[in-house]
């Protein structure tokens, strides 16, 4: 009796152990996070419709867009980030920047600031007077619309800058300059 209890203990053992062995079914796959698609290298273009230039009346007028593409997670004005673009205009010159905010998800502003090393992380004071959208650290939400106008009168470089907490340190601003030499406003990639 005591052989018989062993042996069947004994087969007992074997049958758990090989079931031990074998290797369970895989677990199904985990649902992957959706993505948006990329590109591998986004190269924004100048359009030239972007500025309009009024010789006679000394004024020049650039249509800025904020998050116009994904790039950089749609913080960029017209495409360019990080100052990929620059906007010179003529010292003593009437500047209108017609602003409208593209981007559906995030609101964003603009306004014109001194060159600034290390970048900051909101609003400052406007390089020149009136030289703002409205509601800099709230934005102005998708597909709004503003428009600030003033006199490009210290020649020197410049910032447009969204000044919607962490959006200008995440790269949302572009290059402006006044130029004692030039003689027409210019669009250029930087």
């Amino acid at each position: 009796m005591r052989k018989q209890c062993l042996v069947i203990g004994c087969l007992g053992m074997l049958s758990v152990g090989k079931g031990v062995a074998q290797n369970p079914p895989a677990p199904p796959p985990l649902p992957q996070p959706e993505s948006r698609p990329t590109a591998a290298i986004q190269t924004p273009q100048i359009d030239c419709t972007w500025l309009t230039v009024d010789s006679a009346a000394k004024t020049a007028t650039f249509q800025l867009i904020a998050g116009l593409t994904g790039l950089n997670g749609a913080l960029n004005f017209n495409g360019f980030k990080d100052g990929g673009l620059t906007v010179t205009v003529p010292l003593n010159w009437n500047v209108v920047i017609e602003f409208r905010n593209h981007d559906a998800n995030l609101s964003h502003s603009a306004e014109i600031i001194d060159s600034q090393k290390p970048t900051p992380a909101g609003p400052l004071d406007p390089a020149f007077p009136r030289a703002m959208t409205v509601r800099l650290a709230q934005g102005i939400g998708p597909e709004e619309k503003d428009s600030f106008r003033f006199v490009a009168n210290k020649a020197g470089s410049y910032w447009i800058f969204c000044a919607v907490p962490g959006h200008g340190l995440a790269g949302m601003w572009i290059r402006f300059r006044v130029s004692a030499t030039e003689k027409r406003p210019t669009l250029t990639k930087a």
